[in-house]
């Protein structure tokens, strides 16, 4: 049983809060306690944010150790409603909405709210395990059709820098760029950590690139570096699968990026906070259990705050929003001979600190 936070009073609020409706009004800034105003870049307590299904529904959680994911709606609802607060479903459904796009909009209000819902559920999961695993607030992912999503299944944008360590500048024969390399991913390319990884029809140039990932946690335009983590949720590892040639059919490189299933992610969406040294992580890609890149985010040519900074001087980044920044040396095109992806390969991605993404390769059907 991890350590029991001691939260005070979620909200201040008077009985009009509930509008014309029945429905409930959030007063922004109203939260108290010691986790209140915390925020993206201050910390406090860190959190390991994910998607996942049980039980024939689609949640908001948080993963809790290896075994277990604690559903971050349905706790702060049970926190409330013991409380005797007779809102309690409307309440959890505004600050700690169940589905991470809507969450993350809710910005410093909803992630300390999430903070509130671990605490209640470590709290009374001490006492009454059998009541949090019966009611839902604490699902075993060992069981019967759990499985873990995409932490940001439906993203509104995905962005991607390449050619962004110099080692891989080197083996792919590019030079050292003097801005970002910026390209797109369709957001359909998006999938999980359980989720296959499918090898096209009209390639078999399907090659590996392993990378860290940030994602945007509120509305960010004309952001100067120095600000730029302050609009950073969290990170997550992400796969930018690559298929070769369709990559250099045209500058853009966006179809050979954006094949469906070549933007795995995961396995959870973990705070900034928790992660107070991006640029330190190790950071390893294996193709069957073979090392095939061996870095550290210490090599990035930009950091996050200057693509933060460069991509809001063109266009505005949204809550969601995804950035692979990009992958170091060891992708299989560059090797001689040249190795690509087959149908049974797992690649597997860890990055010190934020855990490991597998996933399994797979023909497209016919």
């Amino acid at each position: 049983m991890g350590n029991v936070v001691p939260l005070g009073p979620v909200l201040n609020r008077r009985e009009s809060a509930c509008n014309g409706s029945g429905g409930v009004v959030i007063l922004r800034g109203a939260l108290a306690g010691p986790a209140a105003g915390a925020g993206f870049a201050q910390g406090g307590w860190g959190m390991r944010l994910c998607t996942f299904t049980a039980r024939g529904r689609t949640r908001l959680g948080a993963l809790r150790g290896e075994g277990e994911v604690v559903d971050l709606n349905l706790g702060y609802r049970a926190r409330l409603a013991r409380r005797g607060d007779p809102r309690a479903a409307a309440m959890a459904d505004a600050l700690v909405p169940p589905e991470m796009l809507a969450f993350l909009s809710g910005g410093e209000e909803s992630m300390d709210g999430a903070r509130h819902a671990i605490a209640y559920v470590e709290e009374v999961a001490a006492s009454e395990a059998e009541r949090v695993v019966g009611e839902g607030l604490l699902v075993d992912r060992a069981e019967a059709g759990f499985r873990l999503e995409a932490p940001v299944p439906r993203p509104g944008s995905v962005l991607a820098v390449g050619v962004n360590y110099k080692d891989h500048a080197v083996e792919a024969g590019f030079e050292l760029p003097k801005y970002p390399v910026v390209f797109s991913k369709v957001a359909t390319c998006i999938v999980g950590p359980e989720d296959a990884i499918v090898r096209p029809r009209v390639s078999e140039l399907l090659d590996w690139e392993g990378e860290l990932c940030f994602v945007i946690g509120k509305r960010a335009r004309h952001v100067a570096a120095s600000d730029a983590l302050d609009y950073v949720a969290g990170f997550t590892i992400g796969h930018d699968v690559s298929v070769r040639d369709w990559q250099f059919h045209s500058q853009t490189m966006m179809m050979g990026k954006s094949f469906d299933t070549h933007g795995p992610i995961g396995p959870a969406l973990v705070t900034r906070d928790e992660v107070p040294h991006y640029r330190d992580l190790d950071l390893r890609t294996l193709v069957n259990g073979e090392v095939k890149q061996d870095s550290s985010t210490r090599h990035l040519i930009f950091g996050v705050e200057e693509v933060v900074e460069y991509l809001t001087q063109a266009f505005t980044l949204y809550p969601g929003d995804i950035v692979f920044t990009g992958t170091p040396s060891g992708i299989g095109g560059s090797r001689r001979p040249p190795e690509f992806l087959k149908a049974g390969d797992v690649v597997r991605i860890e990055i010190s600190g934020l855990g490991a993404l597998e996933n399994q390769v797979v023909d497209e059907e016919v």
